[in-house]
């Protein structure tokens, strides 16, 4: 597999998860996602200094995403990334694991 083609396949798994995700909730907007996957992609692989195994590390980059219905984005950056919980109190089904 080229660096192209893992870059792609990356990009669509970014759009897969947000798809999923809206249809499994029957809430979201799973355009704004699908749209905005490569430029995700490209933040969070190339331009972001940020540790899934310490996501608080105070030296991180910060995601700042102030479009709600793109929200699915995020959680599947932190998912893909594998982000360890910050709260152990969220690790209730339901509730989201990290707080941000």
């Amino acid at each position: 597999m080229t660096g192209a083609e893992l870059d792609q396949l990356c990009i669509n798994t970014i759009r897969t998860l947000s798809i999923d995700a809206v249809q499994a909730a029957k809430s979201g907007h799973p355009g704004t996602p699908m749209a905005l996957a490569p430029l995700v992609y490209t933040i969070w692989n190339r331009v972001m200094r940020f540790d899934p195994q310490d996501p608080i590390w105070p030296n991180r980059d910060r995601f700042v995403l102030s479009n709600g219905h793109a929200s699915m984005l995020l959680w599947s950056a932190l998912h893909l990334t594998k982000t360890q919980a910050v709260n152990a109190e969220y690790e209730r089904l339901g509730q989201p694991s990290v707080t941000l």
